[in-house]
């Protein structure tokens, strides 16, 4: 749990404020599971701290459905989480964490990874198809890679 936390901090998901008048702060929840190896045997326990999404409601937390054409400049997440069970901050118990980045379970993270891949894949030099603006082409003489 530690593990993932210090992964929050790094990536700069999210910064501690106090609880603000009148907005509805989204609970979290530990999710784990079992890494295994080829043989079925246990090599790593992981856990990952995921948004209770399902908690959300339409129009007081999120206002849209993800839809790869959005334009980017138009998304803001405004979204306060509760501070992680087992890991609440003793000395700002009225404090929440308000989302810099998208989280699991969050009704916008699939926005966020479609963002993270598609500038990947360009940078990666990939061309975005012109129809369809979810496919990403890729070839190298005769090979042809489509994603």
């Amino acid at each position: 749990m530690q593990e993932e936390l210090n992964e929050f901090e790094r990536n700069k998901v999210w910064h501690l404020e106090p609880k603000p008048k009148g907005k509805k702060v989204i609970g979290m929840k530990w999710v784990f599971r079992n890494k295994l190896d080829e043989h079925g045997t246990i090599v790593r326990n992981k856990a990952k701290l995921v948004v209770k999404g399902y908690n959300q409601q339409e129009g007081i937390d999120f206002d849209e459905t993800f839809a790869p054409v959005a334009r980017l400049e138009a998304i803001r997440i405004l979204v306060f989480v509760e501070q992680p069970p087992g890991f609440e901050n003793l000395k700002f118990l009225n404090h929440v964490f308000k989302l810099d980045k998208a989280l699991y379970g969050l009704k916008k993270a699939p926005r966020a990874w479609y963002e993270r891949l598609s500038k990947f894949l360009l940078k990666n030099d990939f061309k975005r198809g012109k129809v369809d603006k979810t496919l990403f082409l890729k070839s190298r003489g005769t090979d042809l890679l489509v994603i």
